[in-house]
């Protein structure tokens, strides 16, 4: 079996194929495995290109983490939900007891004790809570998550500090272009699930590692083989029953081609849509279309290196993002509290984030380091050692209601697809493109493969 692309949807694909005893051939483009969430070895540090937020609802993230031998603990933070923002912002102080409290009296507590909230914002969030319970967390007709608050009667300063933030942390698309119906599938297995799946994670190590060379190393050791630097060209169908996979690069010595019994295509969209279209099959036309009709959204992280002994009240905060006030900042994460190597490294996280990357880089770290001696109230922070703007211009796509997505089946025997572009096999399992999204896909993909085989 072949796995093209060791994205995390890939990686997920390649180690159920492997833990079911195939062999398995894993073969990424990019000298670095994670795809779209990977390291990045820049001149300054080893830094991603993205800072991430797991959560405890992504089971099936964490499950083939544990398989592939990472420990959990040592790997990732847990916290208990919370939305706080620097004191004297004007923001809000929302956060889960880490008391163990069953949900969701965990959200009751925390909306009971919240501060910068009015009595109207409380009622409005319990209200939203208790409606989407009732209505099954599911929409009739899907509409934009600010059409949905405004439904819900959201007021102005809840929907500011808590759901459009989490709207573009979670669907990386603003409220007012996101689904709504997918917005509430997230708020379904994280607010609405057992207390733990509302625990916030953060990766104490960088993302290649969290599970991407794990995977390679679990394949390895089942026999598999994992060649990065190597980029598919082409995928020919041998009669119905074999594929050729057109290889090149330098750590394949030049130009080659293989042969697989089965093949799982975990690259982008784009990149997909590219190699099926020279398939000479009439039924890859629709789905050719559907690949290349996704809108992409950019996510910007810029990291700003200060003296070691700096350091944060906490591990990360919220922060009031005011394009128009020059603040781009949405999140803030003081890497030093969760890994020692990079004390003093401050990660700004603007998601949707095409218009702010549009600057100079050195503008806009301007603009954020000057943002955070603001609203921390400490000048130091306008002055950092050096910095790094790190821009996944296709981070995702542009998650909109109704948006038309495929599904692993590509149609063709012996070839499926796995991203985090792909459609769930129910409506209310779908998710926006996150990491657990392209994990559930490659884990679908596998599971689909394994079926065609045994036929």
């Amino acid at each position: 079996m072949a796995v093209i692309g060791a994205g995390w949807a890939g990686c997920a694909a390649a180690i159920e194929l492997a833990q079911a005893g195939y062999r398995v051939t894993l073969l990424e483009a990019a000298r670095t495995l994670g795809g779209r969430a990977r390291r990045v070895d820049t001149d300054r540090a080893h830094l991603d290109n993205g800072q991430h937020i797991l959560l405890g609802a992504y089971s099936e993230t964490l499950r083939l983490m544990k398989l592939a031998g990472v420990e959990r603990d040592q790997a990732l933070l847990t916290l208990p939900l919370q939305m706080r923002y620097p004191a004297g912002t004007g923001g809000m102080d929302f956060a889960a007891p880490s008391l163990p409290l069953p949900a969701p009296l965990h959200l009751a507590a925390a909306l009971f004790k919240a501060q910068g909230l009015t009595p109207q914002d409380k009622l409005s969030l319990a209200r939203f809570s208790t409606t989407a319970r009732w209505m099954g967390w599911q929409l009739d007709t899907d509409c934009s998550v600010s059409e949905l608050l405004e439904r819900f009667d959201q007021t102005p300063r809840l929907t500011k500090l808590m759901w459009r933030p989490l709207c573009l942390a979670a669907l990386n698309t603003p409220p007012e272009r996101a689904s709504a119906q997918v917005f509430l599938n997230v708020l379904r297995d994280s607010l609405g699930a057992r207390r733990r799946a509302s625990d916030m994670l953060l990766p104490r190590t960088d993302l290649s590692k969290l599970l991407p060379e794990a995977a390679a190393a679990f394949i390895e050791a089942r026999g598999g083989t994992v060649r990065s630097g190597a980029k598919v060209q082409g995928i020919h169908s041998i009669e119905g029953r074999l594929w050729q996979l057109d290889i090149s690069g330098a750590a394949v010595g030049g130009t080659w081609s293989t042969y697989f019994g089965g093949v799982v295509l975990a690259t982008g969209a784009a990149q997909a849509a590219a190699l099926l279209h020279d398939i000479p099959a009439q039924d890859t036309a629709a789905l050719c279309g559907q690949l290349t009709a996704f809108e992409p959204e950019a996510i910007t992280t810029v990291y700003l290196q200060y003296d070691a002994a700096t350091r944060l009240e906490r591990p990360f905060f919220a922060l009031l993002d005011e394009p128009y006030n020059h603040h781009y900042g949405q999140f803030v994460f003081d890497r030093g509290q969760l890994d020692a190597s990079q004390a003093g490294l401050l990660a700004v996280v603007i998601s949707a984030s095409g218009a702010a990357a549009a600057q100079p880089q050195e503008l806009l770290a301007e603009a954020v380091a000057v943002q955070l001696a603001v609203d921390f109230q400490r000048p130091e922070l306008g002055r950092p050692d050096w910095f790094k703007v790190i821009t996944e211009k296709r981070a995702t796509y542009a998650c909109a209601p109704g948006l038309r997505r495929p599904g692993n089946d590509s149609g063709l025997p012996g070839l499926v697809l796995a991203g985090d572009y792909t459609a769930a096999a129910h409506p209310a399992q779908t998710y926006p493109a996150t990491l657990e999204a392209a994990v559930r896909s490659g884990v679908a993909a596998a599971a689909l493969l394994k079926r065609s085989a045994v036929q």
